[in-house]
């Protein structure tokens, strides 16, 4: 846990950090060469076969004495000039720029994709403006760069924002309009919440390609290297009101003697601090977080499914639960809570911050949607992750194609056909304890809003349906109109029963139903304490 937790520190807007990886010299030759055809992933996975075939070199941080003596705020006074922006001149719908390698030392390689054929972007000092500091960089040779980020006309057609940054080992987010960078994604998740140390396999190469004209998506592909592991990857990201990712990649597995026990894929990493169902006191904000649930849609291959909806929280000690399904249609770390009174932050302004939907295309099949968490003192730190791992995992020596989608979503975001959570908060229950109860009573009161509600007679009788783990009992559940707003509202009163293992997590589930005819998706939480 503490690998996970010292790496996945959560980068700001900034993207100021700097963790990446460097390059093996294998392959160097063959990295910057101009090429007669054009680039493609099938290029890339090439060099991601041949580095299986030697074995995984640790890559060298060493940097600069003058680098590695920086504190942080030195490092966010380097910056890249804005007349280097790579196709600024050419009037491009896009442009790139480049982050200056840290104290870490860890550093990309980074290449352009043009007509011509592929060349090399070397580090020249001369791009940057070093601020304040005093540095010698003429001496430094060619480090390569800290990470990579790209612009587009995505607020105004005057003015090109920040659209996707690829920042820390296999690290990336991106930014529908009006957002605010929140949550990221990853390439790969590797032992992250097992037994073993969790893995971080790491982007080594960039190959980005110029556009060609407006309209036409932004591609970026990347070379990923790790202990067990390499990868290549191909990312095409089309600006919007939702920016779609388009993500597809070939993984091969190294031939080890270290087994792989999970192997994530699509990872999601979040923050969630405190929200309206564990409020923070003496905070004067309601709610503190990039993401305040993870929703998870199945597929029962006959055209239905089931629409789950788990409440984030910041638990005293890790969570790691998990959703096990023949076939997923998407799941995402979600932020529903749009309004700024939500939160009442000024300067994060977290009601800007982006859910991200994964939408799988090739290579999932059967596996489980796992979710881990654990806690955090405040919300500078990363504490959620969610992703993909298969049933069937490639053997060592073997390879895997994957192909997904994400979703950066703002106010028009991915949610149930029928009906979802607008909130739930939790509370205690004062009704008399059963005999063979422990504690308090547990209270919940939840909220929910959508079309399958919105479309009930005046007057239909609508039941809440809701189970618990051995480990509990449900006393109440009610479903009924709020009489100060219309919506749904559903009251849940349950205790903790007397067990061998007191500790056990209760497992509850909830949906609202009408004649036997589902109205929402199912709300399903942990309660710890």
């Amino acid at each position: 846990m503490q690998a996970f937790f010292h790496v996945s520190q959560r980068l700001s807007g900034c993207a100021a950090r700097a963790h990446f990886a460097a390059l093996a010299c294998a392959g160097a030759l063959a990295l910057s060469a101009p090429l007669a055809h054009a680039w493609s992933l099938e290029d890339v996975a090439t060099l991601a076969s041949q580095r299986t075939k030697t074995p995984f070199k640790e890559a060298s941080h060493a940097v600069p004495a003058e680098l590695a003596k920086m504190d942080y705020d030195d490092y966010r006074d380097i910056r890249f000039k804005p007349d280097s922006t790579l196709w600024r001149a050419d009037k491009l719908p896009f442009e790139a720029n480049f982050f200056h390698v840290g104290r870490q030392g860890d550093a990309v390689r980074v290449h352009q994709i043009t007509p011509a054929g592929v060349k090399r972007v070397p580090y020249d000092p001369a791009h940057f403006d070093f601020g304040k500091n005093t540095l010698s960089p003429k001496n430094w040779g060619d480090l390569g760069y800290g990470g990579v980020r790209a612009f587009s006309h995505l607020n105004s057609p005057t003015y090109k924002d920040e659209l996707i940054v690829f920042s820390g080992a296999s690290y990336f987010r991106a930014l529908g309009a009006g957002q605010l960078y929140g949550l990221s994604a990853r390439g790969l998740a590797v032992d992250t919440a097992g037994p073993a140390k969790e893995e971080f396999p790491r982007f080594t190469d960039f190959w980005l390609e110029k556009p060609a004209k407006e309209g036409d998506p932004l591609t970026i592909y990347a070379l990923m290297d790790s202990e067990r592991m390499t990868g290549a990857y191909r990312f095409s990201v089309k600006p919007g009101e939702q920016t779609v990712t388009d993500v597809q990649a070939r993984i091969f597995m190294r031939a080890t003697d270290k087994p792989v026990t999970t192997l994530g894929l699509a990872p999601l990493t979040s923050m969630f601090f405190f929200g309206e169902n564990q409020p923070r006191p003496g905070d004067f904000r309601p709610e503190v977080h990039d993401s305040d649930g993870l929703m998870i849609a199945t597929d029962d291959g006959k055209g239905g499914g089931e629409w789950l909806w788990r409440p984030l929280q910041n638990p005293a000690s890790p969570l790691v639960t998990s959703f096990k399904m023949k076939s997923l249609k998407g799941f995402g770390l979600m932020q529903r809570d749009r309004a700024f009174s939500n939160y009442e932050d000024t300067e994060a302004r977290y009601e800007k911050r982006p859910s991200a939907w994964v939408t799988p295309v090739k290579g999932f099949g059967a596996g489980r949607v796992e979710l881990l968490q654990f806690a955090t003192p405040d919300e500078t730190h990363d504490n959620v992750a969610a992703y993909w791992v298969p049933e069937k995992m490639p053997p060592p020596g073997q390879s895997m194609d994957l192909a997904y989608q994400i979703a950066w979503q703002g106010k028009n975001q991915q949610l149930p056909p029928n009906g979802w959570v607008t909130q739930s908060r939790r509370g205690t229950g004062y009704s008399k304890l059963g005999a063979d109860a422990l504690g308090q009573q547990i209270q919940f009161v939840i909220d929910f809003a959508g079309p399958a509600l919105d479309a009930l007679a005046e007057g239909a009788k609508v039941e809440a349906i809701t189970t618990a783990s051995a480990n509990a009992r449900v006393l109440e559940s009610l479903a009924y109109r709020n009489p100060a707003t219309g919506a749904w509202r559903m009251t849940l009163r349950l205790e903790r029963l007397k067990t061998a293992e007191p500790a056990q997590p209760i497992e509850v589930r909830a949906f609202l139903q009408h004649n036997h005819q589902t109205l929402s998706e199912t709300w399903t939480n942990l309660i710890t304490n």
